[in-house]
């Protein structure tokens, strides 16, 4: 499970906005007020959330703020734990910074990475050093992603290796609405399934992890 999670218009939008994949389908831009909100599941049960949280500062760029908060227990006792809290800056689509920091049940982790040209410098818990500026965070909100080969954690700034590959199409109950969805694979050390709508709004994950199957559900419209 660790290295799923280290591994989320106006025309202020369209301005502010990071560039969405090639595709005459993948019409949606974040904008400020903008929640991807999901509730997650463990085997069917409840095992906390995942939000992102689409703002724009006093320069007029975009901030994606990533928070996650997972839990396991028995009545009082809690024996998994998992929080991270993540904050990307994009402008003119371009991301101009991240950071992030993550407690793994106890296993903490940080990245700092600043943008610097057409380098990105990053510091973090398992990378330090520069990567080309057009990589995409781990946050997964970016339908840019299903067209890359490597992703930058938003939890400790490792460059993880992916294999993204087309599943074909599905209809999905998401907020409590059907809708037709492209399916994804992320391969990487462990499969990820993720679907987006026909404009690259990201409405469901699933993955399993220790033999048990997590899923994504979508609380609300976006």
């Amino acid at each position: 499970m660790k290295r799923f999670f280290l591994l989320a218009l106006t025309s202020i939008a369209l301005l502010t906005a990071p560039a969405l994949a090639k595709s005459s389908d993948a019409t949606w831009s974040p904008k400020p007020g903008d929640v991807i909100e999901f509730n997650v599941l463990r085997k069917g049960k409840p095992f906390g959330s995942h939000s992102v949280k689409f703002e724009q500062d006093g320069e007029g760029r975009l901030i994606a703020k990533t928070d996650v908060n997972l839990k396991a227990g028995f009545g009082p006792i809690t024996v998994f734990n998992y929080e991270l809290k993540a904050t990307e800056v994009w402008q003119d689509g371009k991301l101009v910074s991240l950071s992030g920091e993550v407690d793994d049940d106890g296993d903490e982790g940080f990245v700092q990475a600043v943008r610097s040209g057409d380098k990105l410098d990053v510091d973090g818990t398992k990378f330090e050093g520069e990567v080309s500026a057009s990589i995409i965070p781990s946050s997964h909100w970016n339908f840019s992603q299903t067209q890359v080969s490597k992703l930058l954690s938003t939890g400790n700034g490792e460059i993880l290796d992916v294999a993204v590959s087309e599943q074909g199409r599905e209809t999905i109950t998401a907020a409590g609405r059907r809708v037709e969805t492209t399916r994804y694979l992320l391969d990487s050390d462990i499969d990820v399934t993720l679907w987006y709508d026909a404009a690259g709004r990201w409405l469901k994950l699933a993955f399993k992890a220790r033999g048990q199957d997590i899923e994504y559900v979508l609380a609300k419209p976006y």
